[in-house]
């Protein structure tokens, strides 16, 4: 049995991901093509806020909430448009680009650095309304 570890894993996942610089998603928070998706969880989202625009799936949640024929779907999984995946730092994103992969999402990529280097670098944020 091999073992590995979660930092081998997130890097065997972002060997075949495109990493998006914080600028490059800031510049696609109007487009229309483009779904913005937060992978952290509802507290983490409470205390800190949100990338204006984004829509909350938490990484426990996301092979429920991308599956079509789960009733957990979310419309917001659309596999016609280009998806961008965060969280935090970076890691959650990079696996959960690999499992949406995994699960035939092609136009799939995710902002490197996470929320973290959002704020360091943009810091345009939205309160987090639960709904």
């Amino acid at each position: 049995m091999v073992n590995i570890t979660a930092k081998e894993m997130v890097k065997l996942a972002k060997r075949d991901l495109e990493e998006l610089s914080v600028d490059d998603v800031k510049s696609m928070l109007k487009l229309n093509n483009v779904h913005i998706i937060d992978l952290r969880d509802t507290s983490e989202l409470v205390e800190n806020g949100i990338i204006p625009g984004s829509y909350h799936a938490s990484r426990g949640h996301l092979e429920f909430f991308a599956d079509p024929t789960c009733e957990y779907y979310k419309e917001f999984f659309d596999k016609e448009k280009n998806i961008v995946l965060y969280c935090h730092s970076g890691a959650r994103s990079a696996l959960s680009s690999k499992t949406l992969k995994d699960m035939g999402y092609s136009k799939v990529s995710h902002m490197k650095g996470g929320f973290k280097e959002w704020m360091k670098k943009i810091g345009i944020i939205d309160d987090y309304l639960q709904t």
